[in-house]
């Protein structure tokens, strides 16, 4: 007669001795089981075959023949906490030898299969509730087993992938430096040096860092995506240096791919470097030129030196620079007359084309034009003293961005 169980008895309050005997003689089986589980059930999983005999024949089925065992000899029903750790052991080697997390959660799903079918062949027909509550205990165990091995896997991948990263800066770091390069062959020169600009600077704390996190991801993901290899990046959440290895010129949907990641707000600069030695020289163009460019007012998008090369000249910081800032110190405390100067040198002092881009009539530009030549001294009809304004503006804007 089978033993008849309560109705509702949970499974961990332990299992009949119907069940227990059933179990024990399924036991015996376990080794042939476990290999024809490796070398034949396995098999029909996408991505098994191509795995390592050794770890095939070795790893997996010891793991299989140990989860059989620790199943079937465990009366108490369900598996003990510290015996999951053996599976998680597990997971986290197959994690970092690479193994996708569907392959190795669906061979545990084919042995629990395997072993369920060994049970039913096993059983004799008055054995069918010490079956059903093998059957119970067994999907139980495969959940705690499955939610470890799931937990564990992530865990380590997780800590695979921030190594990987760290690695990328403390190179990146390094390479900005002026040190020498610490992981790369020769093959990886020349490089491509970019800087990128996401938004203008921010007060800290005004992006949170879950949100900072994330939009990293997102850029170092198209930056790989769009440069076909792994970019080292030393970003935070207005942007930053990126060295791109074995690529003299920036790939053509760079900008594009930056922003899909970003938004429209992106700026973007790019230099290259023959040699580990020549970095930190070319990170610092690529920075400045995009500085350069957002203080002159030019919309996002990719900046090129020869396209700020005046004002990337004039900014430069001399012994000069604070006397030539002077001269439209008069025009402090009037933005209006500051615009209206900075649009009429832009516009080639074609006062039209100033009251256009303004909004106002021509005589109103005139009237600010000679408000600031009177509160300046400066004569924008001479070409010195317009060079001198224009040379004026852009250390200014400049500075602000410092």
């Amino acid at each position: 007669m089978a033993h008849e169980e309560p109705r509702g008895r949970e499974p961990s309050a332990g299992l009949s001795p119907a069940a227990v005997a059933l179990a024990a003689r399924c036991e015996p089986r376990v080794n042939e089981l476990a290999r024809r589980m490796a070398r034949e059930v396995f098999e029909q999983l996408r991505g098994y075959s191509g795995l390592p005999a050794d770890v095939k024949d070795v790893e997996i089925a010891a793991t299989a023949r140990h989860a059989m065992r620790l199943f079937l000899r465990g009366a108490a029903g369900g598996t003990a906490p510290d015996a999951l750790e053996h599976f998680q052991d597990r997971a986290a080697q197959r994690a970092e030898e690479g193994m996708p997390l569907h392959l190795l959660l669906r061979t545990y799903g084919l042995g629990v299969r395997e072993l369920w079918r060994v049970l039913r062949e096993t059983a004799a027909p008055e054995e069918q509730d010490a079956l059903a509550e093998l059957a119970e205990a067994l999907f139980t165990a495969e959940d705690r087993v499955v939610g470890a091995v799931t937990e564990s896997y992530l865990d380590e991948q997780a800590a695979l992938v921030a190594e990987r990263q760290e690695q990328r800066r403390s190179r990146a770091r390094a390479l900005l430096a002026g040190d020498a390069d610490p992981g790369g062959p020769v093959t990886d020169w020349p490089a491509l040096l970019l800087y990128v600009g996401f938004t203008a600077p921010a007060p800290p704390g005004e992006r949170s860092s879950v949100a900072v996190r994330r939009l990293l991801r997102r850029v170092q993901t198209a930056l790989d995506r769009a440069c076909g290899a792994e970019t080292l990046t030393l970003l935070d959440g207005h942007g930053g240096h990126v060295i791109v290895p074995g690529c003299g010129a920036a790939p053509p949907r760079l900008l594009d791919a930056l922003r899909e990641a970003v938004g429209p707000e992106v700026r973007l600069a790019c230099a290259r470097a023959e040699a580990p030695g020549d970095v930190p020289a070319a990170a610092r163009q690529v920075a400045e030129v995009v500085r350069v460019a957002r203080a002159c007012g030019r919309p996002p998008g990719l900046h090129r030196l020869d396209d700020v090369l005046l004002e990337y000249h004039l900014s430069r910081p001399s012994d000069a620079s604070d006397r030539i800032a002077a001269l439209l110190a008069p025009l402090d405390g009037r933005p209006e007359l500051l615009q209206t100067l900075r649009i009429h040198l832009g516009q080639r002092q074609d006062r039209r084309a100033t009251a256009r881009a303004l909004s106002l009539h021509p005589n109103s530009v005139d009237n600010r034009l000679t408000r600031i030549q009177e509160l300046t001294g400066l004569d924008f009809g001479a070409p010195r003293d317009a060079a001198l304004a224009l040379a004026a503006l852009s250390v200014r804007r400049y500075e602000e961005t410092v």
